[in-house]
Parts: C-alpha cells; sequence; structure tokens
C-alpha cells in the first residue's frame, strides 16, 4: 500500500468519527464515498448482510443522535485497521463497546461490526 493510500485510509479512520461526533452527515458519508470509489460492504457479525448505504443511513438516522463515540484504541497495520470504540449513549453514563475491523484494498473498504451485546 503507498503512502498516498495510508494517509487516506488513516484520515479516513479519524475522520469518520470526528463527522459522527458533529453531526456533521456530509462529511461522514463523503469520508466513506472517498475512501471506497471501488466498493463498500459493512457487516454487523452475526446479521445477514444488507447494502451498506443502507447500513450507513440507517445508523445516521437511529444512532447518531442518540451516540457520541469515544476511541479506545485503533491499531493500523498496512491496509487493515482494527478500532476499539466507546459509543456513549447521550444523557447518560452507559455505553456500548464495538470492536470494528477495517480493510482497505484497490478502493475498496470492508468493514466488520462487532458489537457488545
Amino acid at each position: 500500500m503507498s503512502g498516498n493510500d495510508m494517509a487516506a485510509f488513516e484520515h479516513f479512520l479519524h475522520g469518520q468519527i470526528e463527522c459522527w461526533n458533529s453531526s456533521d452527515k456530509e462529511g461522514f458519508f463523503k469520508h466513506y464515498r472517498d475512501i471506497s470509489p471501488n466498493g463498500l460492504t459493512i457487516e454487523y457479525v452475526g446479521r445477514p448482510l444488507t447494502d451498506a448505504w443502507v447500513i450507513l443511513e440507517h445508523m445516521w438516522a437511529e444512532q447518531q443522535p442518540k451516540i457520541r463515540i469515544d476511541v479506545v484504541a485503533s491499531i493500523l497495520n498496512g491496509n487493515e485497521a482494527a478500532c476499539h470504540h466507546r459509543n456513549m449513549i447521550v444523557g447518560t453514563d452507559n455505553w456500548i463497546d464495538t470492536i470494528e475491523l477495517y480493510k482497505y484494498e484497490n478502493g475498496k473498504l470492508a468493514v466488520r461490526y462487532f458489537i457488545k451485546q
């Protein structure tokens, strides 16, 4: 993976969180469009596969107003990343932990969400 690709991948990983937390829907979706011009898959592990853009729209509509994301850890190795996010429930002291795996290759992004129930 070239240095430019690594920089773009890292920019995506941080930028999507910044946009989520600042309620910037246009910026959030732009990060996904920019990093995945050749395809995007998103999988909630343990659930049936669904169109990635439908998942993102649903996430934004249903979860964005209720959740602020704290990054506990992000590990970026080459074209893959593992992120531990603490999804803080607004107005409470509660949260939902997620482990998110990202793989970026040839303009394609594959995301797998593991959600602690």
